[in-house]
């Protein structure tokens, strides 16, 4: 069920019902706008990840600045986003299942729509798919440069599934999916420059067997917030996959030397506990509004104040000097992991210099299909 929009335009940051998820408009502009001018004079095209944002305002404003495209995970990602008029979109995935195949083949009417594969055996479903919508999709050969996740061996075995693509009367060989989204994490500029380094030997390696094979590669995808600035330097990756840019996190803060772009989300929790002489305050925001696989939210400008523990519904706030928060005070929240927080949320709340400016459905919440 759709929630109610918890705030309305005119009405101030203060009076916004919680729990909430802000945007701060003016950052959120200013990481669009970065990510744009870092890119222009590489060459390299921003393809936004949208499982970040599963937004489709975020993705024309993204595209309104010179992206190609969007990245999704999912079936239901590409079709939302189609439906709302996002005209280019890559499942950034493995699709195997025969329905969700004739679901995305069936978005061609209406959008240019690819996908990845990592396996011989995924070509005769998706060949079938193609044929009875009576189109040609393109497939991306995805290949392992060291994620250990997807993809598989980079140089000969890819080459061969890029022929068998190519060879096909319903697909297209559309490129090669290399990213390696472990990396975005590694906390020392060094190890993320190694770990790139070696995607790089991995995509070589397999444009020579391309080249061989007399393909060529349209498309090399893949890079993300933490380390795009190493792939778009490359000069192979022609289309950056970066997500979290738009918004970032708690966990992207970590990394020495972190990306360059403002903290713009927030979640907005209020103090609905706060009993005297226990030396806690309690918020209304716990593990169902704010995921903990990136550990703790933090608490946006107050580092005298520490998240100390959640659960279902609460979340434990802890003074590590000076006064508690009092019952009744509204607090933002800097959330750990920004994609997954976003999922948990129907509506955007943005917010320009205290008041709310505007609203912008979560348009693909909950598709995982």
């Amino acid at each position: 069920m759709l929630q109610l929009p918890p705030a309305e335009p005119g009405m101030r940051e203060d009076e916004v019902d919680t729990p909430a998820l802000i945007l701060d408009l003016d950052a959120f502009e200013a990481n669009l706008d970065t990510m744009a001018a870092l890119l222009k004079p590489t060459g390299a095209k921003l393809r936004a990840h949208a499982k970040t944002h599963k937004s489709a305002v975020i993705a024309r404003l993204q595209m309104q600045r010179g992206a190609v495209g969007q990245c999704v995970q999912k079936v239901g990602e590409a079709e939302a986003l189609a439906q709302a008029g996002i005209n280019d979109i890559l499942v950034s995935n493995e699709v195997v299942e025969p329905r969700k195949l004739k679901r995305l083949a069936a978005l061609s009417s209406i959008a240019r729509v690819q996908l990845c594969a990592d396996d011989p055996a995924a070509i005769p479903p998706i060949e079938a798919a193609a044929e009875a919508a009576g189109i040609r999709l393109s497939v991306l050969v995805e290949i392992e440069v060291g994620a250990k996740r997807c993809g598989l061996e980079p140089g000969a075995p890819a080459a061969e599934l890029a022929a068998r693509i190519a060879g096909s009367k319903h697909l297209t060989f559309g490129g090669l999916q290399a990213y390696y989204g472990s990396a975005q994490h590694k906390r020392q500029p060094e190890e993320r420059r190694q770990a790139i380094a070696f995607a790089a030997g991995c995509v070589e390696q397999t444009l020579d067997a391309l080249k061989t094979r007399g393909l060529d590669c349209p498309i090399i995808g893949g890079g993300g917030t933490g380390t795009f600035a190493h792939e778009a330097a490359s000069g192979l990756w022609n289309e950056i996959q970066a997500g979290s840019y738009a918004f970032m996190d708690a966990d992207y803060a970590r990394n020495v030397e972190p990306p360059p772009f403002r903290q713009s989300l927030f979640i907005l929790a209020q103090v609905m506990s706060a009993p005297k002489g226990t030396g806690r305050a309690v918020v209304d925001v716990g593990h169902k509004a704010a995921p903990v696989d990136s550990g703790y939210p933090l608490v946006a400008g107050r580092p005298d104040l520490a998240y100390v523990g959640a659960s279902d519904e609460h979340g434990v706030i802890e003074a590590k000097d000076g006064p508690l928060p009092v019952l009744g005070e509204k607090l933002r929240l800097v959330p750990a992991h920004c994609d997954p927080t976003v999922d948990r949320y129907d509506w955007y709340v943005g917010v320009r210099k205290g008041r709310v400016e505007c609203l912008w459905p979560v348009t693909a919440r909950g598709l995982m299909t």
